[in-house]
């Protein structure tokens, strides 16, 4: 039996107008104003909105990627300049520390990003809107409307306004912890258990070698990854163990 076609609902010139003045509201309490209107829409467009909507923007997926780079370098850069004292595994677990997924869902809580959503009915009475993931995605793809529309330098100050200044303390003080050791206590506090670290494979020559290692619990494997030494590639799984886990909020 032939599934039938749900007939979407199409916006029409009217519909838009009502979102882009809604949306203009967001501009005003940022003191930001969008040249391409579309862009920041599509920043808050959640897939499962377009497949009950025919919309004239796209979902934030393609603008999330973008915005990941360039948060990830924004945040690379601002911590080169800082903390340059610091060696390249700190300022790894630092970059961790202010990219997580926990760290931008709640910056987008506190920019108000919730009540701009578009979402399908499903995902609003699944609580979309309350979603770590999908706030911290639309905290990247907004990042990238904004670097799209004003440029790195517009970009790069609201991320150390609304993101980096919130955080800074915490950075200073030194209060955050790295993978290996944010995994092992929750394992030891929650199950009783310290993970074990295998090199599974290593090559090339000894001035370049790469390291896979693995993460793992009474022999069995929970992640592995890559580096460019033992430790580096052990602190990147830990990190994917943590994410396997979904204890990403790794300054608790």
């Amino acid at each position: 039996m032939k599934k039938r076609k749900i007939k979407k609902r199409e916006i029409g010139e009217k519909d838009l107008k009502k979102i882009e003045e809604f949306f203009h509201s967001l501009e005003l309490k940022l003191k930001i104003f969008f040249k391409n209107k579309k862009n920041l829409i599509s920043a808050f467009c959640h897939r499962s909105f377009l497949n009950e909507v025919k919309a004239p923007f796209s979902s934030y997926e393609t603008l999330e990627f973008l915005g990941d780079a360039l948060l990830s370098f924004i945040v690379a850069e601002y911590l080169y300049s800082f903390f340059r004292e610091k060696k390249e595994g700190d300022l790894s677990y630092l970059r961790a520390f202010l990219v997580n997924k926990n760290q931008l869902a709640d910056c987008a809580k506190r920019l108000g990003f919730d009540k701009y959503l578009l979402l399908s009915e499903g995902e609003e009475l699944a609580g979309g809107r309350k979603k770590t993931n999908i706030l911290a995605d639309v905290f990247e793809s907004f990042l990238a409307a904004l670097y799209l529309d004003k440029g790195y330098k517009i970009c790069k100050k609201f991320v150390e306004e609304y993101l980096i200044s919130k955080l800074s303390d915490k950075i200073e003080e030194e209060k955050v912890k790295d993978a290996k050791t944010i995994f092992q206590e929750k394992m030891q506090k929650i199950f009783g258990l310290t993970p074990v670290y295998k090199t599974l494979k290593e090559w090339g020559p000894d001035h370049d070698k790469s390291f896979l290692v693995g993460v793992f619990l009474n022999e069995k494997e929970i992640a592995r990854a890559e580096g460019r030494s033992k430790k580096e590639a052990s602190e990147k799984a830990a990190q994917k163990a943590l994410e396997e886990k979904k204890w990403e909020n790794v300054d608790n």
